[in-house]
């Protein structure tokens, strides 16, 4: 058992070495830093990223910053984690530690990601409203709209600060816009960023235009709250199902501490483990996929 767990452990460590290496042919830190430098502040449209490059978008999505310069870090911890992980815990705590960490770390972004976007969309009419009453006290489009930005509070300041430094740079501010609404990827921002581009090819009252996309918003956030509320019986059924099996996990481990462990020592007892676990995960996702869809 020892010489196959040790033997397990070094192919997971070559692989994840060649994986690095690969990772670090494909993006030359000397090279990256340079031409960091030389287009700081360029306007980047947002790409669909491939390989790990995904990662830094998640968090700049998040609002955090990018993990690549501490990547080699993090990964040495994690494979040292798994090294005590499979010395202390055999193989099911190497596979545990290597599957919870980046499951953790997928939702935390996701929880942060949403959160962010939340508080950025609750800013934005305030935002438009400011640009509103600088269209009116004489102010073009693109001073007002990129003044209400520089009035506006974090994390919308810090979101659009990309869309003042690309105007600066030349580039339009429909586009700019659309930059920023396909990074977060919301309808909002897309809303906004089309309603400019009307705005400059076709002309209006731009004035009117950001009224009735204000009002647009609120009654969108209005409505999701209402559906919110409507659905709040069916998600609390979904979460009491999902936490029931946990509940009575603990309660098991607390009435009969020897029951689980003698279970476990027996090879059927595994296999109705294994299964168990993996119906609690089909089970948590199906009702996961059920409230979103609602």
């Amino acid at each position: 058992m020892i010489p196959a767990l040790l033997l397990l452990l070094i192919a997971l460590l070559m692989a994840c070495l060649a994986l690095f290496i690969v990772f670090r042919v494909l993006r030359n830190p000397t090279t990256s830093r340079v031409l960091n430098r030389l287009a700081q502040g360029q306007p980047q449209p947002a790409p669909h990223l491939g390989g790990l490059l995904w990662l830094d978008r998640a968090f700049l999505q998040a609002g955090l910053p990018r993990p690549s310069e501490r990547l080699r870090l993090w990964l040495g911890l994690w494979l040292g984690a798994m090294l005590l992980a499979g010395l202390a815990g055999g193989w099911m705590a190497v596979l545990a530690c290597l599957l919870l960490p980046p499951l953790c770390l997928k939702l935390y972004l996701s929880w942060r990601y949403h959160r962010q976007v939340r508080r950025m969309v609750e800013q934005l009419p305030p935002l438009l409203d400011h640009a509103v009453r600088s269209l009116k006290a004489g102010r073009t489009l693109a001073d007002a709209v990129l003044n209400a930005i520089d009035a506006s509070s974090d994390p919308l300041k810090t979101a659009l600060g990309r869309v003042s430094r690309n105007v600066q740079l030349g580039v339009s501010l429909p586009e700019a816009v659309q930059d920023v609404a396909e990074l977060y990827e919301r309808e909002e921002f897309r809303l906004f960023a089309l309603g400019l581009k009307v705005n400059q090819r076709y002309g209006g009252n731009a004035s009117e235009l950001l009224e009735n996309l204000i009002t647009l918003i609120r009654e969108r956030e209005q409505g999701a709250r209402q559906l919110k509320a409507m659905t709040g019986e069916t998600r609390f059924t979904a979460m009491v199902l999902a936490v029931l099996p946990l509940l009575v996990l603990v309660y098991f481990m607390f009435t009969n501490p020897a029951y689980l462990p003698k279970m476990w020592s027996d090879a059927s007892g595994q296999h109705l483990l294994l299964t168990a676990l993996a119906m609690q995960v089909i089970g948590c996702f199906t009702l996961w996929r059920m409230v979103r869809s609602v």
